[in-house]
């Protein structure tokens, strides 16, 4: 099954195609490509190729002396390019699924026993099929809060994936979250002329990489105009749509202090994607954290 992976399971699948194994691939979202090339890695890293080419025209260029005045991003024609970008890349998976035989079913996959998938389709159908080998490559999606602490809305409060199909460009943003992902996506904003602001519960940036390294990736995003609220915790938030959100943060030091936001962007990891696989009739069982 391969419904928000990783490029695993449609590329497990054209290899068991091109080993000469009768394959099916089953794909709820109704594009190939899981989250990398749909709501990750593609359209981020086209979004962030875009800005950094609109950010040296307007910052670096004079440099090497060309002048670029009177600069501007249509963000419209922006957006359309990485949707550009990434149907050219789901639909060359189609084509490669077709080339080795891989039957594409598009809908939810759930198991009703050991070698058996029920599956209820995109148009509305119910089927299950039987396989000797099953492999699950579900992937993660965006941890959430709490529910009713600050729900996600995509709209205001978003996660990678609703930054990355937000209407326009937003006037203030926060981050939530100080790994690659929120500044990844902080980054293109700032590059916008969106003012982004990042917190972070702990005292430096992306924990898992050399200190020297985030050391001076934060000095990078702050001379490109990024803020940093560094060793402080999210406590509350309130969404009130397009009159913005309201957070309440606290700092190491016991401090509170209130932020108005026109956009939160939860990016506090990522989770296994298993509800919801019915994985107990397969005799399957997850940990605490799925």
């Amino acid at each position: 099954m391969d419904k928000l992976n990783f490029e695993i399971g449609y590329v497990a699948a054209i290899k068991a195609g091109q080993k000469g194994m009768k394959v099916a691939c089953i794909e709820k979202r109704g594009t190939l490509g899981g989250t990398c090339l749909n709501v990750g890695c593609i359209p981020s890293k086209a979004l962030l190729n875009a800005t950094h080419k609109f950010h040296d025209a307007q910052h670096e260029f004079k440099n090497i002396g060309i002048e670029a005045t009177g600069l501007s991003m249509d963000f419209g024609k922006l957006m359309k390019s990485k949707e550009k970008a990434v149907s050219g890349l789901t639909s060359g998976i189609e084509f490669l699924f077709k080339k080795n035989k891989v039957d594409y079913i598009k809908g939810w996959g759930k198991f009703s026993g050991p070698n058996s998938i029920e599956i209820d389709g995109n148009d509305g159908k119910k089927s299950e099929i039987s396989a000797k080998n099953i492999m699950i490559a579900t992937g993660s999606e965006p941890s959430t809060l709490p529910k009713g602490l600050l729900d996600v809305d995509e709209k205001y409060v978003v996660t990678s994936t609703g930054a990355l199909a937000l209407q326009k460009v937003p006037k203030k943003m926060v981050v939530i979250g100080g790994g690659v992902i929120g500044l990844e996506m902080g980054s293109v904003y700032s590059r916008l002329g969106t003012e982004v602001t990042v917190v972070q519960n702990g005292e430096r940036l992306c924990p898992s990489l050399d200190k020297e390294v985030t050391v001076q990736f934060q000095k990078i995003l702050q001379k490109q105009g990024m803020k940093f609220l560094m060793n402080t915790a999210f406590k509350s938030g309130q969404n009130n749509g397009d009159k913005g959100v309201k957070l309440n943060l606290t700092s190491k030091d016991g401090a509170e202090h209130n932020v108005d936001t026109d956009v939160v962007l939860l990016s506090i990891g990522r989770r296994p994607f298993t509800q919801g696989l019915q994985l107990e009739k397969a005799g399957l069982t997850v940990n605490a954290r799925g």
